[in-house]
């Protein structure tokens, strides 16, 4: 009976396992969605985000007064497209969430991806839960001041792209646009994703930078992958989605490609996490129940010898 019992438990163990890697399976948390590129503040500053150490990420968790590990849960619900009547200014990048109060510091150094003025963009989304809904994305103005809180009048009132329901492919939802052409500087790519599978509505900060006139924009590539991240195939070249509305602001002709290095402080230069480009990023839970599965394997093997001793006995 000893042996059989002890055989049951190591078939049981090595059968669980498995299913603790999955999602659904880690926890009882349930999470959703943020940018991963260009890289939203909250994904950048999550534990698994890359620029987590950076001064704008550091200041932004101590106001905070915990990590973001819930990158993919910033949502507001019952809002039904009164963005400007619900969110408050200065309160844009948190969505007026009290858990999220640090992303709303005003800091002129928030880790950026670089872009080109009028270039194709792709915006990766990644998603733990998959919802539809339409995104709507906006450009701050021309003349935007990065030290100081964000507000509803730095944004146009018309996104310059609008998708709905874009196919949720690699665990991301990929928004492709074309840049208004008129911008420079430090920016803020501000992206509203309004659920119609759901009451909620989701706000994402993502900060950018475009070339000054006058100056070459430089080498334009994606930022490099965090440490453990999936690495999935490279996604296919940008191309005009008939989802997109047509671009305002005198947009022109794509001239690049989304995606590019990361600035972080002055003096101080700092690889992006993203999980664009064929991967949706890291999720706590998921991490979570990989643990848990290898702690369990870890106890199977220890229960197999366990069997061997009595066998022998």
């Amino acid at each position: 009976m000893t042996r059989m019992t002890a055989r049951l438990s190591v078939r049981v163990a090595a059968a669980t396992a498995p299913l603790l890697l999955l999602p659904w399976a880690a926890g009882p948390a349930r999470a959703h969605g943020a940018p991963t590129d260009p890289v939203s503040r909250v994904y950048a500053c999550s534990p698994g985000g890359g620029a987590v150490r950076t001064a704008a990420c550091r200041a932004a968790i101590a106001a905070n007064g915990a990590p973001f590990t819930a990158w993919d849960n910033l949502r507001v619900a019952g809002v039904d497209g009164r963005d400007r009547d619900v969110i408050p200014d200065g309160r844009l990048c948190s969505g007026n969430l009290p858990a999220y109060r640090g992303l709303d510091l005003p800091r002129p150094d928030w880790p950026a991806t670089r872009l080109a003025p009028g270039g194709r963009l792709t915006l990766t989304y990644a998603s733990t839960i998959a919802h539809t809904g339409t995104f709507r994305l906006y450009l701050t103005k021309q003349g935007y001041d990065p030290s100081k809180p964000l507000t509803w009048s730095d944004l146009p009132e018309r996104p310059f792209a609008e998708v709905t329901d874009p196919p949720l492919r690699d665990g991301a939802y990929h928004v492709r646009a074309t840049l208004p052409a008129n911008r420079t500087g430090r920016q803020v790519l501000y992206t509203v994703w309004q659920n119609s599978s759901t009451p909620d509505t989701y706000y994402a900060c993502s900060d950018v930078v475009f070339p000054e006139r006058g100056k070459a924009g430089g080498a334009v590539r994606s930022p490099a992958r965090p440490e453990g991240s999936p690495s999935g195939p490279a996604s296919p070249e940008p191309r005009t989605s008939p989802g997109v509305s047509a671009p305002a602001e005198g947009a022109v002709p794509a001239a690049g490609r989304s995606g590019g290095r990361a600035e972080g402080t002055a003096g101080e230069r700092t690889e992006v996490a993203e999980a664009a480009h064929g991967g949706s990023g890291p999720s706590a839970p998921l991490l979570a129940g990989g643990a848990t599965a290898v702690l369990l394997l870890t106890g199977g093997v220890a229960l197999t010898f366990r069997l061997r001793r009595l066998r022998r006995r």
